[in-house]
């Protein structure tokens, strides 16, 4: 049996096909009446749109590109419920490539969103320089969201104002009474500001020798490797901010194998509020970066660009704010510090 057509649609309505049309675009000077014959003959008959068909006859496909840093990062779930509830009140749909293995497999997924004619492109989070994603700006609207690179002409930036959050949990952990604090630091353009803001905040306080930078690479073993590395310090750190919430685990991870108490032999503080963060065992003290409200700012910038191509592009911050919960405290008095114990530098 062959699929109801809009032709079965208008003859059971009793209207035209350009009527039925109208209708199935939501067009709203359509008499109540003859909309409503047409959804009852839709419903009756189970017909269903040809996507492909309409995508011809508007010169659109309706779908919106979306090129993620990595898919394994929790961070990103807000960010795209935010992202796709704003195209989807606009009638428009989500098509995600993960930017991770895209590098894994040499291959740019960038063309192919051009090759299916994406209406939109929004590359979120930070992704390595790349010719086929600076090509695809030129040809189709794009946004990116939750980072600060790529700079392209024509090309909105929808973020979080990374040095607020930073400084955010610096002075947090400075305003429990911790004077030695370090920083396990990310990489690209927020890491840098991120980094950036906390030196300045210490250097503020006066603290600028109880200061440590260590490097990261945004990812749970990551920040384990340089939790190992700060307690195998002289001197180590009272407390530690950490780049993201899963750097963040991997550091908790690595405290509490030295035999560690956090928080009362170390403070932990997280950056994203993922919903790590709010698991009940781990219970982070975090900043919360707003990115639902990143990803809804940057669907609403992509359509205004969809509409004017042509105007500057801007760049939207959201302001962070800091979510306090068990893995911070004031530090422990010399006489009840804990010695931590030799950990091996790999995570179990």
């Amino acid at each position: 049996m062959r699929p109801p057509t809009i032709r079965d649609v208008a003859e059971r309505a009793g209207v035209s096909k350009s009527l039925v049309s109208l209708v199935l675009r939501g067009a709203e000077h359509v008499r109540p009446e003859k909309r409503q014959a047409v959804l009852t003959a839709v419903e009756e008959l189970g017909y269903r749109p040809n996507a492909a068909a309409r995508s011809l006859s508007e010169r659109r496909t309706r779908s919106v590109g979306v090129l993620l840093h990595d898919m394994r990062n929790p961070w990103f779930v807000e960010l795209l419920d935010g992202l796709n509830s704003r195209l989807h009140d606009s009638g428009l749909h989500m098509l995600l490539a993960d930017g991770h293995l895209n590098r894994r497999l040499g291959d740019d997924l960038t063309r192919t969103f051009t090759e299916l004619r994406v209406d939109g492109l929004i590359a979120v989070g930070t992704l390595p320089p790349s010719e086929a994603l600076r090509a695809a700006a030129a040809l189709i609207p794009t946004v990116v969201a939750g980072a600060r690179e790529p700079a392209l002409p024509r090309v909105d930036i929808v973020a979080n104002d990374d040095e607020r959050g930073a400084r955010l949990a610096t002075e947090h952990l400075i305003g429990l009474g911790h004077r030695r604090i370090a920083h396990i630091a990310g990489q690209g353009v927020v890491g840098e500001l991120r980094r950036r803001s906390f030196e300045t905040v210490m250097r503020e306080h006066g603290l600028t020798d109880g200061a440590t930078v260590e490097q990261g690479d945004l990812t749970e073993e990551g920040g384990y490797r340089a939790m190992v590395r700060l307690l195998s310090a002289e001197r180590r750190p009272s407390a530690v901010f950490a780049f993201n919430d899963i750097a963040c685990v991997g550091a908790l991870s690595a405290a509490e194998a030295s035999g560690l108490q956090v928080p009362r032999d170390l403070s932990l503080v997280g950056y994203d509020n993922t919903y790590l963060s709010r698991l009940r065992h781990l219970w982070l003290t975090t900043v919360d970066n707003a990115s639902h409200d990143v990803g809804r700012r940057a669907a609403q910038y992509l359509l205004d660009r969809m509409t004017d191509p042509s105007r500057p592009g801007e760049t939207v911050l959201a302001p962070p704010t800091l979510e306090v919960r068990g893995t911070t405290a004031p530090p422990a008095t010399p006489a009840s510090t804990t010695t931590p114990t030799a950990i091996s530098t790999s995570h179990p």
